[in-house]
């Protein structure tokens, strides 16, 4: 039976580590492909499309918005960003499991669309770890730390809607923690429909060359 891919969303605070997180993720499995938004901006220096991002028009992503084309989209700083529902699609259908780095709000828009997709929450181990991380960068002012730190507030009132925490401390240890994690989601019985329908129906087939 053909392998089909799971939508995985992936959240957490600023600092948690995510990003780092799902780049190895990509690097170590074969499995596994990050997802390449969508948007109305102007390529940068060294950015490929395709790779780094589809770049299309304004009036393109607006006739993708109205066809219902992305699983989700915003806009921000006066570009669109969005996540095209045709690739993710493609590459589920391949059998790879597709990975979405999304916010609390687009995350839940995703799982309206997508009541199958696995969300998951990084976090580091305690608030005050995240604080340290955030110091630690060096690029921010104690005003930009104070704010992520009030963002990050807002949005643990939303993790009860995931399905799993990830805890990012050892960063081996979480990557191996989310690949085990993903694995045992796909052996849910609501993923293994087809299987489970198919087992069935030889069931009764048997029992009928039995009578």
């Amino acid at each position: 039976m053909q392998r089909k891919g799971i939508l995985i969303v992936v959240s957490g605070f600023s600092g948690a580590g995510k990003g780092t997180l799902m780049k190895r993720m990509v690097e170590r499995f074969d499995n596994y492909a990050l997802s390449v938004s969508m948007t109305t901006r102007k390529p940068r220096p060294g950015e490929k499309e395709g790779v780094s991002y589809f770049f299309v028009e304004k009036d393109e992503f607006e006739r993708c918005i109205g066809q219902d084309g992305l699983v989700e989209y915003a806009s921000y700083c006066g570009n669109y960003y969005g996540t095209p529902r045709a690739w993710v699609q493609e590459q589920l259908e391949a059998g790879r499991d597709v990975i979405l780095e999304i916010e609390i709000q687009g995350a839940l828009k995703v799982k309206e669309k997508f009541p199958d997709a696995l969300l998951l929450f990084v976090m580091t181990p305690s608030a005050q770890e995240l604080k340290r991380r955030l110091e630690g960068r060096g690029t921010e002012s104690q005003d930009d730390i104070r704010g992520r730190l009030q963002r990050a507030v807002e949005e643990s009132r939303g993790i009860e809607a995931y399905d799993y925490i990830i805890v990012n401390d050892d960063l081996e240890e979480c990557i191996a923690q989310m690949n085990r994690t993903i694995e045992a989601a796909r052996m849910r019985p609501d993923r293994k429909k087809e299987f489970v329908d198919q087992f069935r129906l030889e069931l009764e087939e048997i029992l009928k060359g039995e009578n």
